[in-house]
């Protein structure tokens, strides 16, 4: 006689035929443990079978095989009855999955389904109410930082997605999100415009050509400044459709909206461009437009016409260029190896055979970043000795090995290569470099390239010779500002130039050396000469500064050295003064007027050469160059705010993700179809809002 099946719903509890098992369950059912009374979802998937009297099993309902489920007074649980579905144990479940996986037909709660887990609501969720107004923020929020198309809430996969989670919710158009995008970046703009206008310092301008599909460009201006906490700051400010690229003046327009809207009509100090879309016509123009729009100093040489991660980008472009083939050859192999598992497990097994050390795995290269060829390049020379013996282990690989000579010509170039991406690396930091950082690099690439230009192995003359010709021609625009930097920096100073330069040019060293020292001073000239065009009333960081109506021209060349009661040129009433109020009953009159004789004649000394004739520190990993300038403002008034300046100069006009890119950065044609506004707008927003609220401590 046929035992009777009694088959389980999800909500109904489990009613055995038997007697004896009603018994059994009925004392279960009594337990104090209430969660045996919720039913698992497994008991889709499983019917009771009641075999004897106190004994109960689980039959699968696809393949008939039962398991223990409640044996005398012993319940064995539903896990093993889960692993069962969800692993695959079942072969009539694993046999349907594989013959139907993911077909739309497939309903939810079929046999082919695995359990789903059963998620109960958090407490306290159902007492939030909803807010339509926020939640369209939050969208336009959303499709700023992840750069989603405004378009996804005309989407009606998104819409369906959407009102899944809320019903309630009422989806804005295309308009009103794009309106509310706008209005965010007018909001955060106005926040940053207040921002840089309380700051005492100038802004360095860093100005980059976007491409796209259409035939116009795109002017992006990135701001750079520090803040009156020695905080440096980094922000894209505008970004302007150039309608003609072949243009003469095609960036002036650009830059005189960046003056007008953020007003830097007297607060600019330098400008960086990058010769791949400038040349010296632009750059003329633009000098002449900012000689008239803003106070330029050194007579406008702060323009500078080459960008700092472009140039190493197509150093390294030229070196690769030099052996194409061979780097073919090796991209070749790699990719032979790499897009097959069966010859990957082939050079794995060979080279356990030959018991390579090597720890590097082996990648195919992005050709648009030359970092990744370069990380292939270096991985592919450590297993060369694979490569070579893979053509007699693998009767497949059919692909031209590279020679000795080759891997020999492939090391030198690494050995470039990597002087190369350190010099870019630094741009890759969570926090962007100060100017003093690029010197280091700069004078290091041209103090190797030299040295290797005039080796006496033919391969290495070859490969450098063009890159030092290249690199010269960056090195003699920018090596002024690059000195200046690091000059700034109170662990090198002046005594670095000299040692440097000693290397770089040997015995003409010393005109580069006066270069350098009469721009240094030329510069701090001007910074005291501005103190004159200051209120007479201002007050900076509790610092006063001199009247303009009471300072002369001596007085301001010596600013921040000059003592209270010192005699000075030009003011013998006021000299007659002191010295009266002095030698009223001291008995040292006389001592007054022997000092007032012995110092009139020497010359004062300012704070940039007081600062220059001091010790250097001593070079630590962890030095913070900005709070060395913060603690020692005091000290060095006029030359602090001349650092905060300098240190915020930009070198580099891309952006970090593109600092290895071997072609300018591209708009795609969906977001170069959006208004201009709008496209700024979004570019905007996204950099401002990933710093959080502006304040004096931010980032």
């Amino acid at each position: 006689m046929d035992t009777p099946i009694a088959t389980v719903m999800p909500d109904t509890p489990i009613t055995p035929s038997s007697p004896s098992g009603n018994r059994e369950l009925m004392n279960l059912e009594t337990q104090p443990n209430k969660r045996r009374r919720k039913k698992s979802i497994v008991w889709d998937y499983f019917t009771v079978e009641t075999v004897d009297a106190g004994c109960t099993r689980a039959c699968c309902n696809q393949c008939k095989k039962s398991f223990a489920y409640i044996t005398g007074s012993k319940l064995a649980g539903t896990s093993h009855l889960k692993r069962h579905i969800t692993m695959g144990i079942c072969p009539v479940s694993r046999q349907k999955n594989q013959q139907t996986p993911n077909t739309p037909s497939t309903k939810p709660g079929s046999v082919t389904d695995p359990p789903k887990r059963r998620y109960r609501a958090s407490p306290g969720i159902s007492s939030i109410s909803f807010n339509q107004d926020r939640s369209t923020q939050d969208i336009a929020k959303m499709i700023i930082m992840h750069e989603y198309p405004p378009h996804i809430v005309e989407h009606p996969a998104f819409i369906d997605f959407v009102h899944t989670l809320q019903p309630q919710f009422n989806v804005a158009s295309f308009n009103t999100i794009q309106g509310d995008c706008v209005a965010i970046y007018l909001r955060e703009k106005q926040r940053l415009l207040n921002f840089i206008s309380g700051i005492h310092g100038r802004v360095n301008l860093a100005l980059d050509l976007w491409s796209s599909n259409q035939s116009v460009g795109y002017a992006v201006l990135t701001g750079h400044f520090i803040d009156g906490d020695w905080n440096l700051h980094r922000r894209v400010l505008n970004v302007v459709m150039v309608p003609s690229l072949d243009s003469d003046v095609a960036f002036n327009q650009a830059l005189a909206s960046c003056l007008s809207d953020w007003r830097l009509e007297n607060k600019l100090l330098t400008l960086t461009l990058d010769r791949s879309f400038s040349n010296e016509t632009i750059n003329g123009n633009l000098r002449g437009f900012l000689s008239v729009k803003n106070p330029f100093m050194l007579n406008c040489q702060l323009i500078k016409g080459n960008c700092y991660a472009r140039v190493i980008s197509r150093l390294a472009q030229d070196a690769l260029g030099a052996i194409w083939e061979t780097v073919d050859k090796i991209r070749a192999s790699v990719k032979y190896v790499k897009t097959s598992d069966t010859h990957e497990e082939k050079f794995l097994e060979l080279k356990e055979r030959l018991q390579v050390p090597s720890t590097k795995e082996l990648f195919i290269d992005d050709q648009t970043k030359w970092n990744t060829t370069y990380h292939m390049l270096v991985a592919a020379h450590e297993l060369k000795e694979v490569f070579a013996c893979l053509e007699t282990f693998d009767p497949d690989y059919k692909i031209a090995t590279p020679t000795m000579d080759d891997w020999k010509q492939v090391e030198i170039l690494c050995t470039y290569l990597k002087y190369f991406f350190d010099a870019a690396n630094i741009l890759t930091s969570p926090t962007y470099p100060t100017a003093s950082v690029f010197y280091h690099e700069v004078s290091k690439i041209q103090a190797e390239l030299t040295q290797a230009a005039m080796s006496e192995e033919p391969f290495t003359s070859y490969l450098t010779k063009p890159l030092k010709e290249r690199f010269d021609e960056y090195w003699k625009d920018c090596f002024l500002v690059l000195a200046i930097a690091v000059v700034i920096d109170p662990r090198f100073k002046m005594k670095l130039i000299e040692f440097s330069f000693s290397r770089i040019y040997g015995e003409d060293a010393g005109m580069w050396i006066k270069a350098v020292d009469d721009g240094l001073h030329e510069l701090f000239h001007e910074y005291l000469v501005q103190m004159l065009a200051l209120p007479d009333t201002f007050m900076d960081e509790g610092l006063e500064v001199i009247p303009k109506s009471e300072a002369s021209r001596e007085e301001i060349l010596h600013a921040g050295n000059i003592e209270e009661g010192t005699p000075q040129e030009g003011h013998p009433q006021e000299h007659s003064q002191d010295m009266s109020l002095i030698s009223i009953g001291d008995g040292l009159s006389d001592f007054e007027v022997y000092i007032s004789e012995d110092t009139s004649g020497q010359p004062m000394r300012s704070e940039l050469d007081q600062y220059l004739e001091e010790f250097l520190l001593p070079r630590a990993q962890d030095f913070d160059i900005l709070d060395w300038w913060r603690l020692n403002q005091v000290k060095y008034p006029t030359l602090s705010r001349m650092a905060s300046d300098i240190l915020s100069i930009p070198f580099s006009t891309v952006p970090t993700d593109s600092v290895f890119d071997t072609v300018s950065k591209k708009i795609d044609s969906y977001r170069s179809s959006l208004r201009p506004v709008t496209l700024e707008a979004l570019i905007c927003a996204k950099d401002w809002l990933q710093y959080g609220s502006l304040s004096s401590d931010s980032q």
